[in-house]
């Protein structure tokens, strides 16, 4: 296809309708494939099937316990998808994990809208495709937590401000839908992740008139119907949360979990600043193989006004980033639009040789530092049927770094890009295969496909309920057993036992179960074993399931 055909297919609302789609195809495998991970993820969509449940959709609650930690937004988002397409006692993950795909395709949309207009359609769409494919993105995208949409709405609130910026550097009229697009977005930011969109858009505010000196252009952003809006869209949840918990979910939103990450590493999730830095080639990849021509772009045309606001976008927040105590990869993703304009802007000039060819060897060091981790995988967790998902992980990774690198060394960067995220797609999705498979690291959806074998599941209906299990108190395992399921220790489990009910104990509270049930006179007997790796505290288990002998016979379990 030649450049003027690709202009045209790439025209007006097609690039960044393209860039979205891209992102669909990036994101939608680990959707598909992954099964529930162990903590954050389960949570929230527990917590969201809860709500369902209960019909109640202003408290957050994770089983009985409040969960104030975060605002409403994504369990609504996530309630909506489910009770549409879905029913909670399906606990089917995928459903729960479709707004976090909507959220990057509109990550990827607003980046190429923005784009288009500063830089040309051919950029435009490829800033949004090199957004919509980073793995850190496509990742996000398939997993069921606040971090995809977060970037969605900061996006989509930055892109519309850098439209009214660009007017009125410009000397042109601001466009009102603009504005109301700015408003929306900043409001459901809040109701997603409270402060941190508002924070990263306030920096780039700030940062931006200080540079140029000129606040003018932030009065045209429709502040005396823009805060009404604002107040409209958060007030009324703001309200009800605060009558329903006494101010109890502010008190532990605040103190318990914001304020804990500014001052300290909390949950054990620190690292010292430039962390962040050291894995951005990871998180960006494909497009790693861009990002010292994207620094040396944001250098070199720093006077220009989208470069301008691109570095005003990354360069405050990602400090603020760094500098907090607490880090967790994925912090940084609602800057990535950022990377993603320095990097399209490169793409509309010749880069030099020093860029090229730093581009295609850190691109290649990454591929193969990521293929090395997916070696390790295979090696500690992997089955036979892991092995064809990671060897076709690991050529597509090559390839993306090996011929993008090669085509860029040889000046034809924008079909590097083209080449890079191709591959790059396959690898990913086969990646998300890869992981499917290390069988150890599924503990929760292995206990529950061996109860159901075993016919002990309580939904079968051959046993009371709830489950009572031992050691493993993961959220997935709740999420796929229910609400009602019993986090115990050994003696909790014996005398589940003892009242009919299915239980899980794990090795280690194995002496304090069979002494507790001797002492009540219970009896039951062993239907199953699974053995694993807790990966969330880093933890080999072995669990055995147990079945009260008055239950019927179990060689023919129910399905």
């Amino acid at each position: 296809m030649t450049r003027p055909n690709l202009d045209r297919f790439i025209a007006g609302w097609r690039g960044p309708a393209l860039a979205a789609l891209l992102t669909l195809i990036a994101g939608l495998p680990g959707l598909l494939l992954l099964p529930p991970l162990d903590r954050d993820e389960a949570r929230f969509a527990q917590a969201s099937s809860q709500m369902l449940e209960s019909g109640d959709f202003v408290d957050i609650r994770y089983q009985d316990q409040p969960r104030w930690k975060k605002p409403v937004g994504i369990h609504w988002m996530q309630a909506a998808v489910v009770g549409t397409i879905s029913d909670p006692a399906d606990r089917a993950i995928q459903p729960y994990r479709i707004p976090s795909l909507l959220g990057a395709m509109l990550a990827a949309w607003a980046i190429a809208w923005l784009s288009g207009v500063a830089l040309g359609q051919r950029a435009g769409f490829l800033a949004g495709a090199i957004l919509g494919t980073t793995f850190l993105l496509s990742t996000e995208a398939g997993i069921a937590k606040t971090d995809a949409m977060l970037c969605g709405l900061t996006t989509l609130a930055l892109a519309a401000m850098g439209r009214i910026y660009l007017s009125v550097r410009n000397g042109e009229n601001t466009e009102r839908a603009h504005k109301l697009l700015f408003w929306l977005a900043v409001g459901l930011s809040i109701l997603i992740k409270g402060p941190i969109g508002p924070m990263v858009i306030l920096l780039t505010m700030v940062s931006l008139s200080i540079w140029d000196r000129d606040i003018r252009w932030i009065g045209r952003l429709g502040w005396g119907w823009g805060l009404p809006v604002l107040a409209l869209i958060i007030g009324p949840w703001a309200i009800a949360i605060t009558i329903a918990t006494d101010g109890g979910f502010w008190r532990q939103a605040l103190g318990g979990d914001l304020a804990p990450k500014l001052v300290g590493a909390h949950e054990s999730h620190g690292a010292p600043f430039g962390t962040y830095l050291a894995l951005a080639p990871i998180l960006l990849f494909p497009a790693t193989l861009l990002l010292p021509a994207a620094v040396a772009t944001a250098w070199k045309q720093r006077q220009a006004s989208i470069i301008r606001f691109a570095v005003c976008w990354l360069v405050p927040a990602w400090l603020v980033f760094e500098l907090a105590p607490t880090k967790l990869a994925h912090y940084t993703l609602p800057t990535f639009g950022a990377l993603a304009i320095l990097m399209a802007a490169a793409l509309t000039q010749p880069l030099s040789r020093f860029t090229r060819w730093s581009g295609a060897a850190l691109g290649l060091l990454v591929a193969v530092a990521i293929s090395f981790i997916v070696l390790y995988g295979l090696t500690e967790f992997g089955r036979s049927t892991a092995q064809t998902w990671a060897n076709v992980t690991i050529v597509c990774l090559v390839m993306a770094a090996a011929i993008g690198g090669f085509m860029l060394v040889n000046r034809a960067a924008v079909t590097a890009v083209l080449a890079a995220i191709c591959f790059g797609v396959i690898g990913h999705a086969a990646l998300a295969g890869t992981l499917r498979q290390l069988k150890p690291l599924s503990v929760a959806p292995q206990l529950v496909e061996k109860m159901k074998l075993a016919g002990v599941l309580p939904a079968q209906g051959r046993l009371p309920g709830p489950i009572a299990i031992t050691g493993f108190h993961e959220p997935s395992f709740v999420f796929l057993t229910g609400r009602e399921t019993q986090l115990t220790d050994g003696q909790g489990a014996a005398k589940a036992l003892a009242e009919g009910r299915p239980v899980v104990v794990e090795a280690r509270d194995d002496r304090a179960f069979r002494t507790a049930l001797a002492e009540l006179g219970g009896s039951g007997r062993a239907v199953g074993e699974v053995r694993g790796h807790n990966y969330s505290n880093g933890e080999d288990v072995r669990l055995t399931i147990y079945s009260p002998i008055t239950s019927e016979p179990q060689d023919s379990p129910r399905p």
